[in-house]
């Protein structure tokens, strides 16, 4: 009462399960990503490019060209969803940034 595998049928399961490995690792990576520690305003590379928490106490006379409506929530390197308190940030890798935050390298978000 053996069963044989065909080899065609043990190279299809491989394909097969090739291709989720990284559809499961992406969903491994989405409940990571809600566990980053929070970005510390003292860090090196946060002070060095100017990162406040919020928005609206940026030293205008520091970075004159900022604007009250720039945030880190439509910021292209912001990571998280629209609404979000907080997400990760391209820049500040392995960091969550507040949505009200803002920094230096900020820069649009494209529209849909």
């Amino acid at each position: 009462m053996q069963s044989k595998i065909s080899r065609r049928a043990l190279v299809k399961g491989s394909i097969a399960a090739g291709a989720l490995l990284p559809a499961f690792s992406l969903l491994g990576n989405l409940g990571r990503a809600a566990a980053l520690p929070a970005l510390d305003p003292n860090d090196p590379t946060a002070k060095a490019l100017g990162f406040v928490s919020d928005t609206t106490k940026v030293d205008a006379a520091t970075n004159p060209t900022h604007k009250p409506t720039q945030k880190c929530g439509v910021c292209a390197q912001f990571q998280g969803k629209t609404g979000d308190a907080s997400g990760g940030c391209n820049i500040f890798t392995g960091k969550s940034v507040p949505q009200n935050g803002w920094c230096k390298v900020w820069a649009q978000k494209p529209g849909p």
